[in-house]
């Protein structure tokens, strides 16, 4: 009985989802990237509410831990996701582990050690072991049943990723991860492939900042201590011309090597804001898709003091928990005083956004997004803040022509307060998605 009440359930999801293409999902029959109407998000004229579940949609999957295993039913999630009002993800597909690696040698299981006592947003929350391929092969057929799009993407993080180097190996790992997802008949409602997240800085990928750099013993001692993947308040300047000339040419030549195999898929990479340090103006005339440009009220001085203490104790996560509350009171009375000022600031950067996509005829939106960068469940502190400033650049993406778009960066079960607020998803969400 249980099996026949959960198969009238899944046909009542597939039915009743709207597809990428925006038919209705006909069980069995998903959408394929190349077939029929494309899904790519070149093509797609309807705005996507894309939620990133990162690289926890693996980490935190883990049946057999309570906790830090938020993920462990993925029909349970993607249900709660669709009933949210979201139609698309960006995750982590982990090319540099489902690729062989760089001694040729093909490996299924990876251990991701957990050494740290802090609290971790994202990722594993204790030491967990995971099979990269066979999980993409059981994971992603649950969301082509409910016509969710999908953002492929990567940290590239995991064991082993240091030895990937070059060009050549960077796009090598790529191309056999979709092979892979083609040999097994996953490349479907593809919305974009984003090569690495926000390029050319916070990603697992040291080769390149080495590059950039030109010390590499400097350049890997920083990474393994702050956190490559980590936005940095201040991070290496990279606007001098050789460094700017380097990571442009290099996206360039990757997304040119991949396009000439995977004709029908849109290559992009998300870019962050870091004006100071490689700027992601330069990367519009570049050949990426679309923009997909990351900005958080929190980098604007007049919220984000140094005095706020968010910084030193949030962003990094302070040792101990003390500071939380002030933390909390400061933000929230910066929030207050300079709400005028700060979404007048955000108006600025996104249609400034708005403006190099009409400039070079490409998409726009944003996977990450809009109050604090990091932020924590914690009893000291609320959602009040990145809840409401969800809801405003829900409507200041509307207003911009935004194509895709977040409500926070925490959309994931791992943060109980905000999951459980389906009211507040639902309102963002249908904001993002109207036409």
């Amino acid at each position: 009985m249980k099996q026949s009440s959960d198969m009238n359930r899944r046909q009542f999801v597939q039915l009743a989802t709207v597809t990428a293409a925006g038919a209705a999902m006909l069980p069995g029959r998903a959408q394929s990237a190349g077939a029929g109407k494309p899904s790519g998000v070149r093509a797609l004229k309807e705005p996507a509410a894309i939620a990133m579940w990162d690289f926890s949609w693996l980490l935190r999957h883990d049946p057999g831990h309570e906790i830090g295993s938020e993920f462990a039913d993925w029909d349970k999630v993607l249900d709660e996701l669709v009933e949210r009002g979201y139609n698309a993800i960006r995750l982590d597909v982990f090319p540099a582990l489902v690729a062989t690696g760089a001694d040729g040698v093909l490996t299924e299981s990876f251990h991701f050690p957990y050494e740290s006592k802090r609290p971790r947003a994202w990722g594993n929350q204790h030491s967990t072991t995971v099979q990269p391929r066979s999980a993409l092969k059981e994971f992603i057929p649950h969301c082509l049943e409910r016509g969710i799009l999908l953002g492929l993407s990567t940290w590239f993080l995991g064991p082993g990723v240091e030895k990937i180097t070059g060009l050549d190996g960077f796009v090598r790992v790529w191309d056999e991860t979709l092979r892979f997802l083609k040999d097994n008949d996953l490349l479907h409602n593809v919305y974009y492939v984003d090569l690495l997240n926000e390029y050319p800085l916070f990603s697992g990928f040291q080769w390149l900042r080495w590059q950039m750099d030109g010390d590499i013993k400097a350049r890997a001692a920083k990474a393994s201590e702050d956190g490559a993947h980590l936005w940095q308040e201040k991070a290496g300047n990279y606007t001098g011309e050789a460094s700017r000339r380097f990571y442009t040419n290099f996206a360039e030549e990757a997304i040119s090597r991949l396009q000439k195999n995977w004709p029908d898929l849109d290559f992009l990479f998300s870019l962050p804001y870091n004006k100071d340090s490689a700027d992601w103006r330069v990367m519009a005339p570049t050949k990426i898709a679309a923009l997909d440009v990351h900005y958080w009220f929190v980098m604007n001085p007049l919220f984000g003091t140094p005095e706020s203490g968010y910084w030193q104790n949030i962003h990094k996560i302070a040792r101990t928990d003390d500071p939380f509350p002030k933390v909390e009171e400061a933000l929230l009375k910066n929030w207050t005083t300079h709400k005028p000022q700060l979404i007048e600031w955000m108006d600025q950067q996104m249609a400034e956004v708005a403006e190099h996509g009409r400039r070079y005829n490409k998409p726009i939106g944003s996977t990450e997004g809009w109050g604090m960068i990091h932020w924590l469940d914690h009893p000291s502190l609320t959602w009040d803040i990145i809840k409401e400033a969800g809801e405003i650049c829900a409507g200041l993406g509307h207003k911009h022509g935004y194509r895709f778009n977040c409500s926070s960066n925490f959309t994931h079960p791992q943060f109980p307060r905000l999951w459980a607020d389906v009211a507040w998803h639902k309102r963002v969400t249908e904001r993002i998605r109207s036409t």
